[in-house]
């Protein structure tokens, strides 16, 4: 067999490091996600409008959360590449500095998504949902400097082989949030019922109590100490983290831009779809944060491969993580058309909403089969980081194709929300396997390097 080619024992030892690594991650993002399941189904029984507001305002903060994830993934890498050296120090210096610009790349975030809120009448939006966002939307906003310094943490938690605890403090939030939410939305111990503006202030107090839950175990305990703190400014790390993170955050408000751009176009379908999109959403938002775990897992572990000085493993990490999380969305694909009536009937009991939703299920699985190859190629592809041609991929794929297309078959052609998905997924598929062929290049490239070196 080909040296270039891993051999069968290779990627199957990666897949065992591979889940116990993404296993953790996996609980974590869920975890995160939840958040979204909490407010969705709390906020069902008052009706498509509330789920509405809440689809509109993720499709444009999903801009700004992916814009703080890619800008501070580096922070994640580099605290993995230092673990892998058995340089505490570096993770400390790293620890500080992303912190810093977590929090003020989060602030401007929070201002920015603020400051679209008197825009949207002129999007072409529902006019009672627009009468109804502007509380939900402000929370929201609110919520994002807190977002990317949690991120931070969860991170290097992640990084240095601590990720149960990263998954325990982001599940403190959560059920922080469905405590409040239970309080402000529907009005408890004396308090009037706050509706949807409830649901946003709930989901922002909850993450900026994560924050400070964070800090306190991260800095306080003694086996955490040494890599959180004791170090002074590194100027040199802070220029190294913005350097590799501004490509990332690039093709990651391309990303997210593009999503935006299409709950706009859900928009212009009516209250009815924009409330489906969030149940479906929701949803396979859930299932979909395995392929980003095994993502994330695969990041890392090529960061750790390089921190070691084994790159011959490189391709047997991410042909392992490819593998694993295409299974797993071909099988979560089916189990939502499978059973995608009574799951959207879990969350509202709304006819229209319930068929359209049922209706969606399965475009956005398979679109997520093929999401799922681009996210592990392009995890695989920032742990060697590599993040200036993903970039120019991005723009790309989303805005030459899946942007287009989304519009094409879903408004121009009057394909409705099934049309707009399912255009979208084609550029998602170009995407991933414009990505998956770079990263087989550069690994084929390095194992030449290694079987030449004297």
């Amino acid at each position: 067999m080909s040296a270039a080619i891993p051999t069968r024992p290779a990627w199957t030892t990666e897949v065992r490091h591979l889940l116990s690594l993404a296993t953790p991650l996996v609980a974590g993002l869920v975890v995160s996600a939840l958040m979204g399941v909490v407010d969705t189904a709390m906020l069902g029984p008052l009706g498509p409008l509330p789920l509405a507001a809440v689809s509109l305002t993720m499709s444009v903060w999903v801009i700004f959360v992916a814009g703080l994830y890619g800008f501070l993934m580096p922070v994640g890498i580099l605290a993995g590449t230092a673990h892998g050296a058995g340089d505490p120090a570096a993770i400390a210096a790293t620890v500080r500095e992303g912190r810093a610009l977590a929090l003020r790349s989060g602030l401007l975030a929070g201002l920015a998504m603020a400051a679209i809120l008197p825009l949207l009448p002129y999007l072409g939006q529902p006019p009672e949902v627009i009468a109804a966002i502007a509380p939900y939307w402000l929370a929201i906003c609110a919520m994002l400097p807190g977002f990317a310094v949690s991120l931070v943490y969860k991170q290097v938690l992640e990084a240095i082989d601590r990720p149960w605890l990263a998954v325990a403090l982001a599940f403190s939030a959560v059920v922080f949030n469905a405590a409040l939410n239970y309080v402000l939305i529907y009005g408890r111990f004396g308090l009037p019922p706050l509706g949807l503006a409830g649901a946003g202030l709930g989901t922002a107090i909850a993450i900026w109590f994560t924050v400070a839950l964070q800090m306190a175990v991260c800095h306080g305990a003694p086996g955490l100490r040494a890599r959180f703190g004791g170090v002074t400014a590194d100027p040199a790390r802070r220029a190294q983290l913005r350097h590799e993170g501004l490509p990332m955050g690039v093709q990651y408000v391309l990303e997210g831009g593009s999503v935006a751009v299409v709950g706009v176009f859900i928009g212009w379908l009516g209250a009815a779809a924009l409330a489906a999109n969030q149940v479906v959403m929701a949803v396979a938002g859930v299932l979909y944060m395995m392929p980003l775990g095994m993502a994330a897992a695969t990041s890392i572990r090529i960061a750790q491969a390089i921190g070691g000085d084994a790159r011959e493993r490189l391709r047997a990490i991410g042909v392992a993580g490819l593998g694993v999380a295409t299974a797993w969305l071909v099988v979560a694909t089916l189990l939502l058309t499978a059973f995608a009536e009574p799951i959207a009937r879990a969350f509202i009991d709304d006819p229209v909403v319930v068929g359209l939703a049922a209706a969606l299920f399965f475009t956005v699985g398979l679109m997520q089969v093929f999401d799922g190859v681009q996210s592990v190629s392009l995890g695989a592809l920032r742990g060697m980081l590599d993040s200036h041609w993903p970039t120019r991929v991005s723009l790309l794929a989303y805005w030459g194709l899946a942007v287009p297309l989304a519009w094409l078959c879903g408004i121009a052609l009057d394909f409705g929300l099934v049309g707009v998905w399912a255009g979208f997924g084609i550029g998602l598929a170009v995407a991933g396997a414009m990505l998956l062929r770079r990263f087989l290049a550069l690994t084929r490239q390095v194992t030449r390097e290694q079987t030449t070196r004297p």
